[in-house]
């Protein structure tokens, strides 16, 4: 299979729509990226992809869930088997899923981040969507759910995207995917509706570019949908973590709700409205059969969980909307 091949569905849904432009580009920067992955896991797990069943479904929910079922259901033998080519895939951290009475218990619940989200984003039927660093893509197939009419995810992790086929592989075809790329390959598109980046700005050294390659994807009007750490303060608070924040190294400036806004309007984005601010619990992030690794309760000081274990303030994550003037 080639780059071609693998991305064609998405290259057919570009070809006669607003986006593209984004053509120009798009196709040589997989092709790049397509032959450096042949180099690493991705063979191999393609392979597997390619081993799950073909199974009709008869029932499929991307309102409420995401959740593909047959009916009549498929046998125990052929759960038993698609569980464990879906298991080749561990971790999954971003989910959860239900195929064929599979459950695929992630390690986050990030239908209730969705949930804390959806009251507050501009109606997405007939939109196009880009959700920046989506993971294996679980709000991708939420974001369709809302009746987007196409809806791109962007993340360079290859593990994401072969979590990203294997669900799409019972969903079938729709006009949602999921390319290998990071937001610095992105040309200036100016033509989402709405932009998502939900859990990405904590992990750049420069946020304040970051912001901006969010802005230039965006149409005049188009609303962007943020969702980061944050911490207390006013508008000049921002604090920078030390080597590890919750034992990640790869964690920068966590602003105040209050800084991010100052910074989105230097930016040139009106009303910007911070829409939730919740504190990270063990229930929505936590170690499952499906994500053994560490996580967020061994991350936390064990007496004081108002801190991680480095002393600096345990997760609390806000929803910042912005409008692209």
């Amino acid at each position: 299979m080639s780059a071609q091949a693998l991305f064609s569905d998405a290259y057919r849904d570009l070809l006669d729509g607003p986006l593209s432009h984004w053509l120009n580009t798009l196709p040589q920067q997989l092709d790049d990226w397509y032959s450096h992955a042949l180099h690493g896991e991705f063979k191999k797990w393609q392979k597997l992809v390619e081993k799950l069943p073909a199974i009709n479904a008869t029932s499929l929910d991307l309102v409420n869930s995401v959740t593909i079922e047959t009916d009549p259901p498929i046998t125990e033998y052929q759960q038993k088997f698609i569980e464990g080519l879906l298991r080749q895939f561990m971790p999954w951290r971003k989910g959860p899923f239900h195929l064929h009475g599979i459950h695929i218990d992630t390690e986050w619940r990030s239908d209730w981040k969705w949930d804390r989200v959806k009251p507050h984003i501009a109606p997405l039927a007939g939109k196009q969507v880009l959700d920046v660093g989506c993971g294996s893509g679980y709000h991708l197939w939420r974001m369709r759910g809302e009746g987007a009419a196409n809806v791109y995810g962007i993340d360079p992790t290859q593990l994401f995207l072969i979590q990203f086929m294997a669900i799409k592989h019972f969903i079938g075809k729709a006009p949602v995917h999921l390319l290998p790329l990071g937001i610095e390959q992105m040309q200036p598109l100016k033509a989402f509706d709405t932009v998502f980046s939900m859990g990405v700005l904590y992990h750049r050294k420069d946020p304040i570019q970051f912001l901006q390659q969010l802005k230039d994807q965006l149409k005049p009007g188009g609303q962007l949908v943020l969702e980061t750490l944050v911490v207390e303060g006013n508008e000049n608070t921002v604090m920078m973590a030390g080597e590890r924040y919750a034992q990640m190294r790869n964690v920068w400036f966590l602003p105040s709700c209050d800084a991010l806004k100052v910074w989105l309007s230097r930016l040139g984005f009106v009303d910007c409205q911070t829409v939730d601010v919740s504190v990270t619990s063990i229930e929505e992030q936590r170690a499952t059969s499906w994500m053994t690794n560490h996580s967020l309760a061994d991350f936390l000081d064990p007496n004081d969980r108002s801190k991680t274990i480095e002393g600096y303030p345990a997760p609390v994550r806000a929803v910042i909307t912005a409008i692209k003037k």
